[in-house]
């Protein structure tokens, strides 16, 4: 399959994910693989004085060597990790203030939706959420008070990719000074590299993808803006949303074998949406590495290649998605993605009910909308465990 059509990989991915923040001489023991310090506190030879480290929540060893590792991964200068996804993502949103607006894909992650809506709103922060595949509705929706863009591309659960570079040029040229984020989760910094288009944050639920075992809660930002590092720096540890010291080895661990994992999850997915768009029962097949897909050619410019999450539209109904998914045996019925188990999920009733009814009308996320995760099994035994849910939930 090669690369899909989609951009080429830059060689040496790899060998940053193995070897950058990891040298054994900067701890005393040389141990090759980073240890995991627990301490909450560290002792000063002198009242004030430290030696980089004194209090846990302000900084610890091994997060430190995970924040490095990530932050040239993404080509970036600085990374930073929070105790979650919507973790690294309150935070960013705390960089605004009473009375500011922020503009917003409008199909995205639910729990992002709910916190912009349930949240940020109470906080005096207004958000607008817009198609980001309409550039000319976007540049209707700034305001005077716009001091940031939510970019979440490919979107969650529709898969539609909006064109960074394009988005970026169009903010920064209504103000420079807006902030101008994107949430990578879905593609990683080995298959999207956002900050290379322009944008200023790239974001990341390090719970999904970037960990791959599903058993570790986190999340990330990466930036090369030195002010703006500063800024998120002092909120990280004013905040207090900050990950343990074992979930930051398990990440940094997990990062090892990503591009490796990540190669398997584009071919997987690839020749399962392609078998999808030949079945009787599948109405739509929502994957950025298809041809068929409305934003294939952006995907292409900006993209080295599309994971193992998509989503597809069969022809029936609620019933139909009910006994489909619970007639799985290979998928698991279950929510999150981005692990080495193959997920499958129903976003109108689990990730996705907290956006309100009638916006996820608007938006299509319909009873009939299932997301898939594919994993690393067997790619036969996926189809095949596909093929016998659909025949018994249209028997």
């Amino acid at each position: 399959m090669g690369d899909q059509g989609f951009l080429k990989q830059k060689p040496g991915f790899s060998t940053i994910a193995i070897h950058v923040g990891q040298d054994p001489e900067k701890w005393k023991s040389a141990a090759v693989v980073p240890p995991i310090v627990t301490s909450t506190t560290f002792k000063q030879p002198a009242p004030a004085e430290h030696k980089g480290f004194e209090y846990g929540r302000s900084g610890n060893p091994t997060r430190n060597t995970l924040e490095e590792c990530l932050a040239a991964l993404d080509g970036g200068k600085y990374g930073l990790t929070f105790a979650s996804g919507l973790g690294a993502t309150t935070t960013l949103i705390s960089l605004l203030n009473k009375g500011d607006h922020l503009v917003s894909s409008d199909d995205i992650y639910g729990g992002t939706n709910r916190l912009f809506r349930k949240v940020a709103e109470r906080f005096g922060i207004e958000t607008t959420f817009v198609d980001f595949t309409n550039l000319e509705l976007l540049e209707k929706s700034f305001k005077k008070n716009t001091k940031m863009i939510w970019i979440e591309t490919p979107t969650n659960p529709l898969l539609k990719v909006a064109d960074i570079a394009a988005i970026v040029k169009i903010a920064k040229g209504y103000d420079e000074n807006i902030i101008t984020v994107v949430d990578n989760t879905f593609l990683t910094s080995y298959l999207q590299q956002p900050l290379q288009h322009g944008a200023d944050v790239v974001m990341y639920s390090l719970t999904k993808y970037m960990n791959g075992h599903s058993d570790v809660i986190m999340g990330a930002a990466v930036l090369n803006n030195s002010d703006l590092e500063k800024r998120l720096r002092f909120l990280q540890n004013a905040m207090g949303i900050v990950p343990s010291p074992m979930d930051c080895y398990l990440v940094n661990r997990s990062l090892k074998t990503l591009a490796l994992r990540m190669e398997q999850h584009k071919k997987s997915s690839l020749v399962i949406a392609n078998w999808m768009l030949k079945h009787q029962r599948i109405a739509e097949v929502m994957h950025p590495g298809l041809p068929s897909h409305p934003q294939h050619d952006i995907a292409k410019k900006q993209m080295t290649g599309h994971s193992g999450v998509f989503s597809f539209k069969h022809s029936g109904g609620l019933k139909e998605s009910k006994k489909f998914l619970s007639s799985l045996k290979v998928f698991t019925l279950a929510e999150s993605l981005g692990g080495y188990e193959s997920l499958a999920e129903l976003p109108s009733l689990m990730t996705h009910a907290s956006v309100p009814q009638e916006q996820r009308a608007e938006l299509g996320i319909t009873d009939s909308l299932i997301r898939l995760s594919v994993g690393l099994e067997d790619v036969d035994d996926l189809i095949a465990d596909l093929e016998q849910a659909i025949k018994l939930a249209f028997e």
